[in-house]
């Protein structure tokens, strides 16, 4: 059984979430300062840690810090701060992924279980059974995660790291329109360092490279004026 430790001094929301995780076959702590969330993480040793930015007896990053140098389990932020610099700053730090409040608790254990696979530990399936994903899989279209490749019919696709990070993240969240900023925040995690221009060249060259029809793509489509969607071809 998959452990999270939430370290969030709102008892409600750190009840509500360990009631909506517990249903869902996790293993769940809470801790409401960061004081007793260093201890869990000795005692309880969570696969994957929830963690408020605003705390009674820590600064949120200077505790983030602290369990990275801990711990190397999956960091989740979640946080009432939506700047960017807060984002950059809790990634430098050691964060493996932000989520701001409020969210829903859907997205919450979609990113859970994202960030679990990223770590090669076992997710929970839908029957509450777990098991590992080296590929994803639609209609006639395969990420191989272990190759780091795209296999189309059966004819391999090569693509770049970045590429292949943006195709996990859209693999991952099928039909979920992605801001530019979100995959920017999802390179940055690898150390890459781009912008608008850079995401949008990205999406044009795995566009040319998986799409029959680069000009008019059925995998990866355009939402005007906020980004970009994967759309697999058997939900179509």
């Amino acid at each position: 059984m998959v452990k999270v430790l939430i370290i969030e001094d709102d008892i409600i929301i750190g009840q509500m979430i360990s009631m909506y995780l517990s249903e869902d076959q996790f293993d769940v702590k809470q801790s409401v300062n960061g004081h007793d969330g260093m201890r869990e993480i000795v005692h309880f040793q969570p696969d994957v840690i929830l963690l408020d930015l605003v705390l009674p007896d820590f600064e949120g990053l200077e505790l983030c810090g602290a369990i990275r140098g801990l711990s190397s389990v999956p960091i989740i932020v979640i946080s009432t701060k939506t700047n960017i610099k807060e984002k950059v700053e809790a990634f430098n730090i050691g964060a493996d992924d932000y989520l701001c409040k409020p969210f829903s608790m859907q997205e919450l254990k979609a990113r859970i279980k994202a960030s679990l696979r990223m770590s090669d530990i076992q997710v929970p399936a839908a029957d509450g059974s777990e098991g590992t994903e080296s590929e994803s899989q639609y209609h006639d279209f395969t990420l191989d995660v272990e190759r780091r490749l795209i296999v189309i019919k059966d004819q391999k696709i090569d693509i770049t790291n970045s590429e292949f990070e943006i195709m996990k993240r859209f693999i991952h969240y099928p039909g979920r329109v992605f801001r530019r900023d979100e995959l920017i925040d999802t390179l940055y995690r690898m150390g890459d360092i781009v912008n608008d221009r850079a995401i949008d060249v990205h999406i044009t060259n795995l566009r040319r490279k998986i799409e029959q029809n680069p000009k008019e793509p059925q995998y990866i489509k355009t939402v005007w004026g906020v980004g970009y969607k994967f759309v697999h071809l058997s939900a179509i």
